[in-house]
């Protein structure tokens, strides 16, 4: 079928062609926010196989005391060991189009199909990004306005009857700092992605009104929440990447809060575009995009020491 269709305007009389406007109007579409917390790992690249491996090592056993005897050995400790790999694998969608389609347009055809695939491959590598940050063994599920329960084997157990507020919040940031001891992701903050449900969650939280009338008065104007007990809030407002209807009745707005080193990618190729040969002289065309790249979670565990990610989420 043609990708052009005229009609009349009208059955008898003067046929005319209405003008178009200069502007030609672009979908929206969602932000991205996971991928820019992704640096890929060093040392990898092109030439390099199909996965790489990353060497982790534990925490050393603190001792009750390190002082020793004029003539004791000094005691010897141990150290472990463990490997986690990524494989790459190919990433690729395209558009086609036709010359008769691309010679008809008032528009440049092929710089529109272009941003709209820019758009396209900047969703998917994000959506890809925050289902690695949902591996997470650590899940952090609110079950009460004043209770929450942490699963530690990577499957939520419990259902969620409440959405996250302030006390949920406090008891992630003081689970993260003295049960897991995360590293911070910059300076003394962790970061905290979330579903607008949840930020929703906190700004309905009369404790959190309360402080923000003196410590930032301009809040709830700009709709932000901000940073919290050292974590750094910001709002992901694609569903794709974090559900704003989990739990029961879809009470819960999905979220993760996590430190330093959680997820990284390997990338054999970087993203990019590429335009097909032109086929049956020229009349078929397509533009499309492709990579070779994969990511992956750091530390797979739910290790004091280790683990650096608590995904907020329910059953």
């Amino acid at each position: 079928m043609s990708m052009h269709s005229w009609a009349y305007d009208q059955p008898t009389g003067v046929y005319k062609n209405h003008a178009l406007s200069s502007d030609i109007r672009m979908a929206a579409v969602a932000e991205s926010c996971f991928s820019m917390f992704v640096s890929a790992e060093a040392g990898y690249g092109k030439g390099k196989g199909e996965n790489v491996t990353i060497t982790r090592i534990s925490n050393v056993e603190e001792p009750t005391q390190g002082r020793i005897t004029e003539l004791q050995d000094i005691p010897e400790d141990v150290f472990s060991l463990s490997t986690t790999s990524i494989t790459v694998t190919e990433w690729g969608r395209s558009l086609p189009f036709t010359s008769f389609a691309a010679d008809l347009a008032f528009f440049d055809l092929k710089s529109k199909i272009q941003a709209k695939l820019k758009d396209q491959m900047r969703l998917t590598m994000d959506r890809a990004a925050a289902a690695a940050y949902k591996t997470a063994k650590v899940k952090a599920i609110p079950d009460g306005v004043a209770s929450i329960t942490m699963d530690t084997d990577g499957t939520p157990s419990t259902a969620a009857t409440v959405n996250a507020n302030l006390y949920h919040v406090e008891q992630i940031r003081d689970y993260m700092k003295t049960t897991l001891h995360v590293p911070a992701y910059e300076g003394d903050n962790y970061i905290c992605l979330a579903s607008t449900k949840f930020l929703r969650g906190i700004k309905n939280d009369p404790k959190w009104e309360m402080w923000k009338i003196h410590t930032d008065p301009e809040a709830k104007f700009k709709g932000e929440v901000g940073r919290i007990e050292g974590i750094v809030f910001k709002e992901v407002s694609n569903t794709n990447c974090l559900s704003g209807a989990k739990g029961t009745g879809g009470v819960l707005g999905e979220a993760v809060v996590f430190g330093a080193d959680s997820v990284t990618m390997a990338v054999a190729l970087d993203p990019e575009l590429r335009a097909e040969v032109p086929r049956n002289f020229g009349r078929f065309q397509s533009v499309a995009w492709y990579a070779i790249m994969e990511y992956g979670i750091v530390w797979d565990t739910a290790n004091d020491g280790e683990a650096r990610i608590v995904h907020v989420t329910s059953s």
